[in-house]
């Protein structure tokens, strides 16, 4: 089967070409890619080339598929899984899957599988590692979200308490606690606010903060006090700013006790200072935003580490089991990630894209893989429906859903938008 697809040949070399998969041996499955979230990792693997520590040396000879938070559907299943999958199915996939301890994951290392592709042959160790993950939702673009949605999740689960005197960690936010997200009006930091507001384990005070009046206006829209307090958070959004002592007027809206658990969601050393400054007793900070610059530092208060038990973790994606969480709570309505689409492409907008996916504004850039669309925000639908029948339908479907890309904009989108 002919597939087409963006692959890697070295350091901002990337190339959309058309050429034939191999025909599936007996423990592999064919499977049709729709949909494709574009992460910021596949930008840095881009600039690193085959430096990346999960792309291979020889991509200048044996190039490899990009793109990492993908869904689709199943077509062909080897005979070694037809016990536990079958044609039809959807499914998303962990790319993080550890097999026997190599960092090869989906876009980055293999020729045939990757998210930027329209067919792909799976391997067999994705599913030796149980990393093929049936999806029983009606949208696939909430089933690509399920890979950052799992990043968040697992910073969740990773953030820890101790009790005085007990050398066991406690894992995950404090329930009932103080929880500032900084930097946290981003599509990321929505996820986080979403999934905090709506898990099992609830804090009682939510703080986001960001330097952007138009992102917080938009997260405080998306997801507002009113919703927090029905499910018993007290959620506050502050511009930070022109806060002269940013980290004592947070700490101030906890009564002066300051925060079990601070998520930072972006690598700036001001920001993990101030984050280091909010701790309360026992307080965790979670370095959630991956740095590009191996150098990165910030300083840490010491006499607070040792005397207040403050402490530090980071963590670089999920696992399967937190991808499977996030699945489920999509599946079920429970959370609904869609806010951090602001703009939708095709598959011949992915080159672009990737390379300048710093300098784009907004949240995540959402590909389908079988179309011909160049990057386009959801702003700009109601401009370009002026001209194009496609977008101004496109906008009034948006519009009814407060301009949040839904299942209804993605099915149509797929049955109207130019093959690619």
């Amino acid at each position: 089967m002919k597939t087409k697809a963006v692959r890697i040949y070295g350091k901002d070399d990337l190339r959309l070409e058309e050429f034939e998969l191999p025909a599936i041996k007996d423990d592999e499955i064919l499977a049709h890619v729709i949909s494709d979230s574009i992460c910021m990792s596949s930008y840095k693997a881009t600039k690193q080339g085959a430096d990346h520590k999960r792309v291979p040396d020889d991509i200048h000879i044996n190039p490899t598929m990009i793109g990492h938070e993908f869904s689709g559907v199943l077509l062909e299943v080897g005979n070694k899984w037809k016990h536990k999958f079958k044609a039809g199915d959807k499914f998303s996939i962990q790319p993080a899957m550890n097999y026997k301890g190599s960092l090869d994951a989906p876009g980055y290392s293999y020729r045939y599988i990757g998210g930027d592709a329209t067919h792909i042959v799976i391997p067999n160790e994705v599913m030796e590692t149980d990393c093929l993950l049936p999806y029983l939702g009606d949208s696939f673009f909430l089933a690509s979200l399920s890979e950052p949605m799992s990043c968040v999740i697992g910073a969740f689960h990773a953030s820890y308490h101790t009790r005085n005197g007990v050398y066991t960690h406690e894992m995950g936010i404090k329930e009932g606690g103080n929880l500032a997200i900084l930097a946290g009006a981003g599509p990321m930091g929505l996820g986080a606010i979403d999934y905090a507001i709506h898990c099992d384990r609830k804090p009682g005070l939510m703080v986001v903060t960001d330097i952007d009046d138009a992102r917080l206006q938009r997260a405080e829209k998306i997801h507002s006090p009113e919703e927090a307090r029905k499910h018993g958070i007290e959620l506050k959004y502050v511009n930070t700013r022109n806060i002269d002592d940013p980290a004592q007027y947070l700490r101030d809206l906890t009564g002066d006790k300051g925060y079990d658990d601070v998520l930072v969601f972006a690598p700036v050393k001001p920001l993990v200072e101030l984050a280091d400054r909010m701790l309360g007793f026992d307080g965790c900070l979670n370095f959630f935003a991956g740095p590009s610059n191996p150098d990165f530092s910030a300083e840490l208060n010491f006499y607070n580490v040792h005397y207040a038990f403050t402490h530090l973790v980071g963590t670089s994606g999920g696992n399967t089991d937190d991808m499977r969480e996030a699945l489920d709570m999509m599946s079920k309505g429970t959370i609904n990630p869609a806010a951090m689409i602001t703009h939708i492409g095709g598959l011949d907008a992915v080159i672009d894209t990737t390379k300048r996916l710093p300098e784009i504004p907004g949240g995540k850039k959402l590909i389908y893989t079988n179309i011909s669309l160049p990057l386009t925000a959801i702003d700009d639908f109601a401009k370009y429906g002026r001209i194009d029948p496609c977008f101004r339908r496109l906008h009034q479907i948006l519009q009814e859903n407060d301009f949040i890309w839904s299942g209804e904009a993605e099915r149509f989108l797929l049955e109207h938008a130019r093959p690619i």
